[in-house]
């Protein structure tokens, strides 16, 4: 039987998807990890460009909670990042955690096994270094909850910020999405994680 895993996320989850298609998995990190897989899975892709995590609690019961995942991946905070330097729309790490409990604190949560995505940025512009503390917030608040309700976390800020070295646009041009080296990273380090269980 193949496992279904399900991703929900921001843009780089959805990666162009065709939302009028269910079947759809777009062109980025999902897609590789279909492609890797094949067979052995079945894999869902509800990832919606722009999404924070209140985004996500919106649309939690319409989109994630009815798809019965084997493994649910869940991939969000950069915009919860973002927001508050190009709109001046805060999400503080508190109000980030709190949001992230009540997913957590659900019963798709509690049958699934869970992996949780480390939201990452590499600065490409030299204001986007001041950006990293607003996110280091968030990314403390993913692997506190990781590790407080047992899931697997993708430390992806560490193993992309290791790999860019001095060319950090080739992995994510903007800083946040990522190129076709990009997405095959992530897909390597989901797969590194699912893989070991």
């Amino acid at each position: 039987m193949p496992e279904r895993l399900v991703f929900v996320g921001d843009s780089i989850t959805d990666s162009h998807r065709d939302r009028t298609d269910a079947a759809s998995l777009g062109d980025g990190f999902v897609r590789i990890i279909a492609d890797d897989l094949g067979a052995a899975a079945r894999v869902v892709n509800v990832g919606i460009s722009g999404n924070r995590a209140v985004d996500l609690e919106k649309r939690w019961e319409r989109d994630v909670a009815g798809t019965s995942p084997d493994v649910l991946t869940i991939y969000i905070g950069v915009n919860d990042m973002w927001r508050r330097f190009d709109r001046d729309d805060e999400t503080t790490a508190a109000e980030f955690e709190a949001t992230m409990r009540r997913l957590l604190d659900t019963d798709v949560v509690r049958t699934s096994r869970v992996i949780l995505i480390e939201p990452f940025l590499l600065p490409v512009r030299e204001e986007q270094n001041g950006w990293l503390d607003d996110l280091d917030g968030k990314r403390a608040v993913v692997a506190r909850l990781a590790s407080e309700i047992g899931a697997s976390m993708v430390p992806l800020h560490t193993i992309l910020t290791k790999t860019a070295g001095s060319d950090p646009a080739a992995i994510a041009p903007d800083g946040v999405h990522p190129s076709e080296q990009g997405a095959r990273l992530i897909a390597d380090a989901w797969l590194n994680v699912h893989r070991a269980g």
